[in-house]
């Protein structure tokens, strides 16, 4: 008998994953684990016997519940679920599957939906950060048609406004861990900065490269990643996160001129792929380093006046903008808020069977008596 677990598959932003009520799955964290790899196919590089696509950015999942907060809507827990490796990680945040949270929430029923917009407080359990997404809800149903367009997603769909309320330091503990801009690590100056996503931002030209360079051809650069590695590697005890070998985070960005008109070039890791863009938290981080006197990011970045900031994020497949409020003295800025838009759809919407010998033993593991495999 195979066990079945309700869950929706959707889009969040250039992301895809597994979206699961957290009273679906088993309140234990191993046997969590052991459900969620099952359900995406790992491991296995073809995910071949689930719904993971075969890669990072399709192999997510997002766990909603109502908040224990009483400042907030919905608590949010994302697991990236490894594609070749039995693991999962819950010490990152994905802003890209955070975009799918708030439609969620509204279509399971844990939000009320106003007209024409409804407006979704969610608490990120990995990190603490707290985000409101403004979700289009015209007649109090969830939009997912419009003409919003973000780079790395074809077609448009209806906005989703993200602003972060307190991203600053939610995995490190500060936004500048070492307390500097710059710091030498492993022979190259780097900022070490987490404002949603704990990041290295390094020139590209530090470690022999444009920054110009196609995603295919950094993913096939194996020199680049050993060194690279290496630098994560020394740069995970200054970010307060240990021995970094086998986790998710910090993600490096190689930075460099921006070509197209935008802030800033990236090229992103996650951490031993190029990311095909960038990711939500990794663009805040590396848009807060740019306004960091000194940094190597502002080295290179084309900053505007004035304390509303936008930017705009260049990566390998177009641009990502952030919108920055930043306060403090010229030499000591604080970055105050960041925002940013997104799109997110519903892909499905049912219940996805768990190979045997795997059981959520939740409200929705019991077979239906309907099913052909009860």
């Amino acid at each position: 008998m195979q066990a079945r677990i309700r869950c929706a598959l959707m889009r969040g932003g250039t992301s895809k994953g597994a979206y699961l009520l957290a009273d679906d799955l088993p309140s234990d964290p191993a046997a969590r684990d052991a459900v969620l790899l099952a359900l995406m196919g790992s491991p296995d590089p073809r995910q071949v016997d689930g719904l993971g696509g075969a890669h990072p950015l399709t192999s997510k999942a997002a766990i909603v519940s109502p908040s224990s907060s009483p400042d907030c809507d919905v608590d949010f827990l994302f697991a990236q679920v490894g594609v070749a490796e039995g693991r999962v990680d819950v010490t990152p945040n994905c802003g890209n599957i955070l975009a799918g949270v708030g439609p969620f929430a509204i279509e399971r029923g844990l939000v009320r939906a106003g007209s024409p917009v409804t407006r979704v407080k969610v608490r990120t359990l990995n990190t603490g950060t707290i985000a409101e997404l403004a979700v289009e809800t015209p007649g109090g149903v969830v939009r997912y048609d419009g003409d919003a367009r973000i780079d790395g997603v074809p077609g448009s769909a209806a906005p989703i406004a993200i602003d972060f309320l307190d991203a600053a330091g939610s995995v490190c503990g500060a936004l500048l861990p070492t307390g500097c801009a710059v710091d030498h690590v492993a022979g190259v100056d780097v900022t070490l900065i987490d404002n949603g996503m704990p990041v290295i931002v390094l020139a590209a030209a530090s470690v022999g490269r444009t920054g110009r360079e196609s995603r295919d051809d950094l993913d096939r650069d194996t020199a680049l990643k050993a060194r690279l590695e290496e630098i994560r590697l020394a740069a995970g005890p200054l970010m307060n996160l240990g021995d970094v070998s086998r986790k998710v985070v910090p993600k490096i960005a190689l930075v460099s001129p921006p070509q197209g008109g935008g802030a800033i070039s990236t090229r992103s890791f996650i951490p031993h792929e190029c990311h095909a863009s960038i990711g939500v938290f990794a663009a805040v981080t590396v848009g807060a380093a740019c306004v960091l006197p000194g940094s190597p990011a502002a080295r290179v970045a084309q900053v505007p006046e004035g304390r509303t900031k936008t930017l705009s994020i260049e990566h390998p497949t177009g641009e990502f903008t952030v919108r920055l409020e930043v306060g403090g003295p010229p030499e000591r800025p604080i970055v105050e808020r960041a925002g940013l838009l997104r799109t997110a759809r519903m892909l499905f919407d049912g219940h996805a069977f768990l190979r045997p010998g795997v059981s959520p033993a939740g409200p929705a593991a019991a077979p239906h008596p309907g099913d052909r495999n009860a």
